[in-house]
């Protein structure tokens, strides 16, 4: 007992002490160092503490190949010298490991302003939402969605190393294999969608980043005889929006200005090829990930929702003003690295309903205490958020808890569907219905 609550103790003096962030380097000048803290929701002061994070490295249990994280290797401490209003720079002895886009760790010597904390305001205690949890399969999976693949309504999912699986509804909510493909090494896998573009069965496509050529690129799968096989691949962003028997793909030309992505087009199958129709969706240059367009604010009127950088959801009304959350979204557990950028893929905003009384359904990621959390993605369990624009803003009316951490979901006729990956490593896929 008295162990556990000087461990308890001690998170807790760690956590308020170092209050820490996603921070990088911007700018390297002798032993000056330039910080991009625009990203924070609090003040740096002269005298806070940080470290740059020069390199990682994996960590895996030689005997059961479990990843238990990453060891970070650091620079030596560092002092802010002097603080402006979207970066502040800081003194560090001169290392030529340190470069432009590497992230840093920053520690607050004194106590930051009071503020109110930033929560997710609690809806009612107990959900409305029925979900169903199915039982566990040994992948890390980072994306989820259905489609009909096998002549049937069929789970497709993705798993952190890029398997694809399709998989049938078994008894007592278990789930049964069909299919898989993985994606070569190398290729590190983004995002799963699924639709019938050529035919009645469904395609699937996966986009990837691919790491030696620093390129975003989608891989098509189909099922062809009983056998998940490649049969093109795109050179854009793709991902689905909408619901079940609605759902539409959409590609995004990636990278258009620096690491932002350009707008979106339907994806269209013509002349025996995959390419983007006329139609075009703004991003608002974000990725298709974190964002959606339904009648939200009336049944008149198409809004793009999407996740901003700094958290909250945004709805874009038909007067071009923002109408947002209070609360924050913004939690990225997927995330590559691109030159001197990191880029977040947020997980996804569903929207189902009646039109012009919409209801949206987003992600929070709940941190680690007392660790690199927002630095590193590092989370401990997760929780969806249902939403409805009421008085110019978007309130949350609902919560369903979660045991693991989600990455992505999807939208079917009848639920929101997602999958948690679980302390162990294994990963449950969960259907929430609506």
């Amino acid at each position: 007992m008295k162990n556990k609550f000087l461990f308890m103790l001690t998170a807790f003096l760690f956590f308020s002490a170092c209050l820490q962030a996603q921070v990088m380097v911007v700018r390297v000048d002798g032993n000056k160092v330039y910080l991009d803290t625009s990203v924070l929701n609090r003040n740096v002061q002269k005298g806070d503490l940080f470290k740059v994070i020069l390199s990682a490295e994996k960590l895996t249990n030689p005997k059961t190949g479990k990843d238990l994280g990453l060891v970070y290797n650091y620079s030596q401490e560092g002092k802010i010298v002097e603080v402006q209003p979207l970066y502040a720079i800081g003194e560090v002895a001169a290392d030529k490991r340190i470069s432009i886009g590497q992230e840093v760790v920053l520690t607050a010597t004194a106590p930051a302003p009071q503020a109110p904390a930033v929560t997710v305001q609690e809806a009612a205690k107990t959900s409305t939402h029925r979900k169903t949890v199915y039982e566990p399969v040994e992948q890390e999976i980072i994306g989820v969605t259905d489609a009909n693949i096998t002549g049937a309504d069929n789970f497709i999912t993705l798993s952190k190393k890029g398997q694809v699986t399709v998989w049938t509804q078994g008894e007592k909510n278990t789930l049964k294999e069909e299919l898989s493909f993985t994606l070569p090494a190398g290729k590190r896998v983004l995002t799963v969608s699924a639709a019938p573009v050529k035919d009645k069965k469904a395609q699937i496509f996966v986009s990837y980043f691919d790491e030696k050529r620093q390129t975003i690129s989608t891989a098509v799968l189909e099922n062809q005889n009983g056998t998940l096989k490649e049969i093109t691949s795109l050179s854009y962003f793709a991902k689905e929006l909408g619901c079940g028997q609605n759902k539409q793909i959409w590609l995004q030309k990636p990278f258009v200005s620096g690491a932002y992505p350009g707008n979106a087009r339907l994806i269209a199958y013509t002349d025996g090829k995959f390419a983007p129709a006329k139609e075009t969706l703004s991003t608002y240059r974000n990725w298709l990930t974190g964002l959606n367009r339904y009648a939200v604010e009336s049944a008149d009127v198409q809004n793009i929702i999407y996740t901003s950088s700094n958290g909250p959801l945004r709805l874009v009304t038909a007067s071009g003003k923002r109408a947002e959350s209070k609360d924050l979204f913004a939690a990225a557990p997927n995330r590559v690295k691109y030159k001197q950028e990191i880029l977040k893929f947020y997980p996804s905003v569903q929207v189902f309903g009646p039109e012009g009384r919409a209801t949206l359904a987003a992600v929070e990621n709940i941190s680690k205490l007392g660790i690199l959390s927002d630095t590193f993605g590092q989370y401990k369990s997760s929780k969806i958020h249902f939403l409805a624009f009421e008085k110019g803003r978007l309130s949350v009316t609902d919560t369903v808890e979660l045991d693991g951490v989600v990455y992505d979901t999807a939208c079917t006729d009848k639920a929101i569907l997602t999958a948690e990956i679980l302390p162990d490593g294994n990963s449950s896929v969960v259907e929430i219905f609506k």
